[in-house]
Parts: C-alpha cells; sequence; structure tokens
C-alpha cells in the first residue's frame, strides 16, 4: 500500500490495518518454517507496510504535517567534546 493511500485513511482504520497485516505476517512466519511460502517477498512487503501505517498513524497523532519525498533535513549541532581537537 502507498503511503498516499494510507494518508486518506483514519486513524482507527489504520490501526486495523496494523492488525490485519501483524496476523498476515504471522501467517506468513509460519509457512516460511513449514516450507510453504512460496512468495518470499510478500514478507518484506508486509514488514514494510506496517512500518509505512505506524508512521502515518504516529503522525497523525501528533497532528503532524507528512514529510515530503526526498526533504532533507536540518543538519544537527556537534555537540562541543566531539568538535574539540583532543590534545
Amino acid at each position: 500500500m502507498k503511503a498516499a493511500d494510507a494518508r486518506a485513511m483514519t486513524v482507527d482504520q489504520l490501526d486495523d490495518e496494523v492488525l490485519k497485516l501483524k496476523k498476515e505476517q504471522f501467517n506468513l512466519r509460519f509457512q516460511r518454517a513449514t516450507g510453504q511460502l512460496e512468495n518470499t517477498s510478500r514478507v518484506r512487503e508486509v514488514r514494510r507496510d506496517v512500518a509505512r501505517m505506524k508512521t502515518v498513524a504516529r503522525q497523525k497523532r501528533a497532528g503532524e504535517a507528512p514529510a515530503a519525498a526526498g526533504a532533507k533535513r536540518a543538519p544537527r549541532a556537534r555537540s562541543k567534546s566531539t568538535s574539540q581537537s583532543k590534545k
């Protein structure tokens, strides 16, 4: 699922989707353990979908605007202990 699709959902819908994906992830793990898993790439897709849903839900709960794709973050300030030369 695309992030744009997730952003169109409510927080409750996102929570339901995460629950559904977690169940699918559980079933995929069992299929892999028993040698019945045919589409191994689905494990990776589901894991990333869960992370995507959780991220969008967290942003909605916090009232944050979604980050633009490819947007750069502000550089972090260096602490004094790392910027001083060691003598």
